[in-house]
């Protein structure tokens, strides 16, 4: 079974209510990307499976299924249990990327199979991962299962943003909210995936994932902490002869750094955040305007594919607007 960290009120309530008898067709596990809602819900499914055979105290994050249904799960065979997310482009050239959305077709692919009995007991599972990604029409076609659910079916839903989903979807679940995960336990789950990073590296992805053990995973391996240091750099002297960020324009700018450059996009405008949480009065209101430059032309130079040094230079003059001197 999966390892999870944090959100253990949130993985307890739904395993009471499984342990009940009377659990919720369809749950919408809620909540920030990156927390762990989708993990769990593959976990559950699993010892939901798992409890037809071995009974409801496998219902429980302690509790360590071993049977059949369990071993079947764990190596993706059981043949009650589907997932759906967004395809790949082309499935025989995986480099091409995934959809942008679920089509239609998968989910009627999918509603396709309520019209069999599940094979292994009386309960079927089906988790989306994310609600989110179902194009109109594939919301649509899915909506008549939620409203009138096949015996059996329980549905795990995962959603970044509930707030755009239907709101017939929305009524026919219940909401299990996830929330960020505490800095101390991201940190643990980092040393544990990560065992050869050093404490710096730790320290400046556990602060890039504001709380989110995903997001922090999803920066392993690009050297952030160096970029974490160049920012630090920028932001307390203001690198007035511009060297800093002439150096980071140039080592971010080369074919080999894109994924380093597309880190530090999606880091700057967080960067920025936290030091504006620890100003006041007119330099706070100062930093918030940073903050907004800063979110705009990240966001710019990813849409409109700028080129990447003069991205991260300028990038740089806008961090710089933090130093003390600056920040009036």
């Amino acid at each position: 079974m999966t390892s999870l960290v944090g959100n253990a009120s949130a993985h307890e309530a739904f395993y009471q209510a499984a342990r009940s008898g009377s659990l919720h067709h369809c749950w919408l596990l809620s909540g920030p990307e990156g927390v762990g809602k989708a993990s769990f819900a593959i976990e559950a499914a699993g010892r939901l499976l798992a409890a037809q055979e071995e009974g409801e105290g496998v219902l429980s994050a302690a509790a360590h299924p071993r049977g059949t249904a369990a071993q079947l799960f764990d190596k993706g065979n059981h043949p009650d249990f589907r997932i759906l997310t967004r395809p790949l482009v082309d499935p025989d050239k995986p480099e091409k990327g995934i959809k942008r959305s679920i089509p239609i077709d998968d989910v009627r692919a999918l509603i396709a199979r309520f019209a069999t009995r599940p094979s292994m007991g009386s309960r079927r599972v089906i988790v989306i991962d994310a609600i989110d990604d179902l194009e109109r029409g594939a919301a649509n076609a899915l909506l008549k299962n939620l409203e009138e659910p096949p015996a059996g079916t329980i549905f795990l839903l995962v959603s970044h943003s509930p707030g755009r989903l239907l709101p017939t979807i929305r009524s026919r679940c219940r909401v299990l909210r996830f929330e960020t995960v505490a800095d101390g336990d991201v940190a643990r789950l980092l040393r544990e995936q990560l065992p050869d990073a050093s404490a710096d590296e730790i320290e400046a992805l556990v602060r890039a994932g504001g709380g989110s053990p995903g997001r922090a995973l999803s920066f392993a391996g690009l050297e952030l902490a160096t970029i974490e240091r160049d920012l630090a750099t920028i932001a307390d002297t203001g690198d007035a002869n511009n060297a800093v960020r002439n150096r980071l324009a140039k080592s971010l700018s080369t074919k080999d750094a894109q994924p380093r450059y597309e880190a530090f996009l999606e880091r700057v405008p967080s960067f920025v955040a936290e030091r504006a949480r620890l100003s006041t009065g007119d330099a706070l209101a100062s930093a918030l305007q940073v903050y907004e430059t800063s979110r705009q032309v990240a966001a710019s130079s990813i849409r409109l594919s700028l080129d990447a040094q003069a991205s991260v230079f300028e990038l740089g003059g806008v961090v710089a607007r933090l130093a003390p001197t600056n920040l009036r």
